[in-house]
Parts: C-alpha cells; structure tokens; sequence
C-alpha cells in the first residue's frame, strides 16, 4: 500500500513539472490507475503480483479449468469477464477477450505466453534439475508434498525437462515439458 501511495506521489510530481498537455493526460492516467489499485481493493493482489515478477514466477493466470466447455461456461456466467486476463484450459494459456458493448465472450489460446516465459528462463542455458523422476505420478506426487511450493524449478521426468510450477493466485501445482531440451 505504501508503494501505492510512493508511485502516486511521484507521478503527481512528474505531471506538476510536465509542459506537454498529452504527457501530462498520461500521467494522470497512471495515477488514476494507481488510484484503482487501491480503490477496488487489489493493493495486495497488485502487490503479490509485483513480487512474482521479481521471483519469475510463470505468467499471472487468475483460473484454471479442466475443460474448454467449463471455462466457456464460467466466461458466460461472469458478470464482467476480466478482460486481457488469462486462464489455464487443461493446462494451457487462453486469454479472455471480451466486448462490453456487444457482449462478445471468448478464450483465445495463447500459448506464446508460456513458450515466450519458458525461452526467458533458458535463455542462458538450462540449470541442474533439482530432482528427476521416472514418472510424471512421482513428479506430481513430490510437488503435491512440497509445504512450500517452489514458484518454479526445472525437474527431469523420463529423461525430459519439465518445469514445475505453483501459480500463486490460484493455489495450483503443474507441470509444463520444456520442448526441444535435452537431459542433462
């Protein structure tokens, strides 16, 4: 809350000592949306969510579904689907795309999300997994028994790098393979 309040002050500052009509209309835009943070109550979320980037924590989703009919069914009966936010559907990313005007509801797959957050994280090459498992049971088992789930570690499943994986927000355990890497 108190970054909040910081940015706040600080953007306040920047838009006094701008000339520029347009910048100036920018800035108050990012206090305005600062403003909101802590008006709708998201100050912790917001804040959780700044510490996940620092940790490199996969891509924010705020669901996860079972099944593409589920997650229709749930973006139908959302009130206000959560625009440019994004949802697992039987473990991969869909961004919801909504249209207030229309009502138009959909999950765009968007699988970039993960494969551009998996190339950041092996970009250097890929470190020693910190366990290896023959099967993708055991390997669930031992995330499932982690008391405090790693944000992310890489882990070998048949001889294959997997990333296991807690999303914080919504308290699930996962694995995604990390195609085209070959065991150490």
């Amino acid at each position: 809350m108190d970054l909040c309040l910081d940015v706040e002050g600080l953007l306040g500052q920047l838009q006094e000592d701008e000339v520029s009509p347009e910048r100036k209309e920018k800035l108050l835009a990012a206090i305005d949306a600062i403003r909101f943070i802590a008006a709708s109550g998201q100050s912790y979320d917001f804040e959780d969510y700044r510490k996940s980037l620092d940790a490199n924590a996969p891509p924010l989703v705020i669901a996860s579904f079972e099944t593409r009919d589920e997650a229709e069914a749930w973006l139908k009966a959302h009130p206000r689907p959560p625009l440019g936010a994004q949802v697992l559907v039987a473990n991969e990313y869909h961004r919801i795309i909504y249209v207030r005007e229309t009502q138009v509801r959909k999950l765009l797959p968007n699988p970039g999300a993960l494969e551009h957050y998996l190339e950041d994280m092996t970009r250097e090459g890929l470190p020693a997994p910190v366990a290896t498992f023959t099967r993708r049971e055991d390997a669930e088992a031992w995330l499932d028994s982690q008391p405090e789930p790693p944000s992310q570690v890489f882990i070998l499943i048949a001889g294959e790098y997997h990333l296991a994986v807690y999303h914080h927000r919504i308290r699930l355990r996962t694995l995604y393979p990390v195609r085209g890497t070959p065991a150490p």
